[in-house]
């Protein structure tokens, strides 16, 4: 099969005045879509291209070791900005709730524990990478950042909420403000999103 490009779902404006217009659709018409085309080419005539991305990058041990780097950098990148995509809304901001809410205050306290170290995981990663709230393998929330283009799926962690803090995510709008574009970003997560991702992990876990 071939990997394609998910629609956004919103409109590339409605974010604004948080995420500018122009960086979503360069974000997503042209970096993420450079993603789904460089894995698919390396996939492409071998036995690995029916399998699915989750697949791909949980079980990255278990490929040649000539198509690791592609799904890593590629199958990440495009794992990735599928979810950041999700976890956004016109609609969004505000706290988290219900079975997510008692969740996050068992692992950090409070809401603003688990704020504070979102915020710092995104503005110590150097360089490109992402932060992220995830469900570790023992059903306990962690928050953790990658480099580059690593999914938490490479560790056997499944995501939950992450964000984008390469400088394509941001500088038409932020420049070199991480802290700025930070901040903007909390006030568009879709919690009721990443509730869904966090009850389907959960179950995940269990099983």
């Amino acid at each position: 099969m071939s990997f394609v490009l998910p629609e956004l779902p919103y409109g590339y404006t409605e974010l604004e005045p948080h995420l500018d217009a122009l960086t979503m659709q360069i974000h997503h018409q042209r970096h993420h879509q450079n993603y789904v085309n460089q894995l698919n080419n390396a996939l492409a005539g071998t036995a690995y291209a029916s399998w699915s991305l989750e697949a791909l990058l949980s079980g990255i041990d278990q490929l040649p070791a000539a198509l690791q780097p592609a799904v890593r950098d590629h199958g990440g990148g495009h794992h990735n900005h599928s979810l950041f995509w999700t976890v956004m809304s016109p609609k969004g901001g505000g706290e988290p709730t219900a079975e997510l809410a008692a969740a996050i205050q068992q692992a950090f306290g409070d809401i603003a524990t688990f704020r504070a170290e979102f915020t710092k995981a995104a503005l110590s990663r150097f360089g490109s990478g992402w932060a992220w709230l995830v469900l570790q393998a023992d059903g306990q929330l962690a928050v953790t950042s990658s480099a580059n283009q690593d999914s938490p799926l490479l560790q056997q962690q499944i995501p939950l909420l992450g964000l984008d803090v390469w400088e394509h995510a941001y500088y038409l709008k932020y420049q070199n403000k991480r802290p700025d574009y930070i901040e903007a970003f909390y006030q568009v997560i879709h919690w009721p999103e990443v509730s869904r991702r966090y009850q389907l992990a959960i179950r995940a876990v269990q099983a």
